[in-house]
């Protein structure tokens, strides 16, 4: 809090944006935010610690900083119409796989997509503008689409337009870029695999054992962008203490080294235990501590910290993992102690010594660009 008492913290929403669902029986709707808007009202009121804040949609043109215009042409088209006639869904595939078919008239979700970019763009600019230091999209976290394709429920990158905003618009040169979604982003290592102005960590499970197959230690990016990116697959079942490791042994001390000028974080609920897509087992507690360490690597660029969040598959505890993450994210306390017991139980860590391993692998790959992994 300012000495005014005036929030440092921005959180941006809109109900447009439930409108991003896919249709009965698909993995994502858009009842998880209203899921989210309930628990967030009841466990913790705006009461002056964060300000929420509406943004305009993205337009066209924001879109092609992160799109090849027939993309956005029949995204709009099919998404925003619903118009499956004229020959349109015999082009879908051209543009995006089969887990971005909707199961019913997509009325909406093309236009929530641009609300969440425009969320992403008014983050950026509400931070660099000296407005606040962390900003939190409510529904961002779009990280497996890219120029010119959709896919794993994601039809426009809003990491992706941070990254390039805060680039060529305000015209910073080290970007920090953390992905703590359970699945690896695809997306946005497409995007900046060869821009050493943005520095990629991404830490999610065993590609071997998941979507999307890709995110090995050995993809670390290409030409100038060799050695920024960085992920870091964590084995299937990894929990708490694993991730309290990776916080510790890469992820701080590269963040030290970088010294980036602003941090944007993607990740919803999905590496909990009890995600119905993912393997891993980050408990509630485990969460919070999660974004105590997001919050920590931030005292590196003055507090600057853009977290966008909306995964999750197992709706009973994703509104307490969302708010969890951001509870460590602004250093605020929320009580957790009335929810469901369940909810709190911490899975012991089987894999740690698996973790080790994945850790040291990391190392070895990349001491060669970062003295801190030597």
């Amino acid at each position: 809090m300012n000495a005014d008492d005036t929030p440092t913290v921005s959180l941006l929403y809109r109900e447009e944006i439930r409108g991003y669902d896919f249709g009965i029986g698909h993995p994502f709707r858009g009842d998880r935010f209203r899921l989210f808007n309930k628990v967030l009202s009841e466990l913790f009121p705006e009461d002056n610690r964060y300000r929420l804040i509406k943004s305009d949609p993205a337009t066209v043109d924001d879109l092609l900083l992160i799109c090849e215009e027939d993309y956005v042409a029949f995204t709009m088209e099919y998404f925003g119409t619903g118009n499956l006639g004229n020959g349109i869904l015999d082009r879908f595939s051209q543009y995006h796989s089969g887990d971005n078919y909707p199961t019913s008239r997509p009325l909406k979700v093309e236009e929530a997509g641009r609300y969440i970019v425009g969320q992403g763009k008014k983050a950026c600019d509400l931070i660099m503008n000296g407005d606040y230091t962390k900003a939190i999209s409510i529904g961002g976290g779009l990280h497996h689409a890219t120029r010119n394709f959709g896919e794993g429920f994601c039809i426009y990158n809003d990491i992706a337009y941070c990254g390039r905003y805060l680039a060529e618009h305000h015209h910073l040169d080290r970007i920090l870029i953390l992905d703590t979604d359970a699945h690896a982003g695809n997306g946005t290592a497409a995007y900046f695999a060869d821009d050493p102005r943005v520095l990629f960590i991404d830490m999610h499970q065993d590609p071997n054992t998941i979507y999307p197959s890709s995110g090995f230690i050995d993809e670390t990016g290409e030409g100038k962008g060799r050695g920024y990116t960085i992920n870091i697959p964590l084995p299937a079942g990894a929990g708490d203490s694993s991730f309290d490791l990776v916080f510790d042994s890469v992820v701080l001390p590269v963040t030290e080294e970088f010294k980036p000028q602003i941090i944007i974080q993607n990740g919803g609920s999905d590496p909990h235990s009890f995600d119905e897509l993912t393997n891993l087992n980050l408990s509630l507690e485990g969460f919070i501590r999660m974004g105590e360490y997001v919050s920590r690597m931030a005292e590196v660029c003055d507090n600057r910290l853009i977290s966008l969040i909306t995964s999750g598959y197992n709706l009973s505890i994703l509104p307490y993992t969302w708010l969890a993450l951001i509870s460590g994210l602004i250093n605020e306390t929320v009580d957790f102690s009335n929810i469901n017991p369940e909810f709190h139980i911490k899975i012991q860590d089987p894999v740690y010594e698996d973790t080790k391993k994945v850790v040291e692998q990391v190392k070895s790959t990349h001491k060669n660009i970062w003295n801190c992994l030597r």
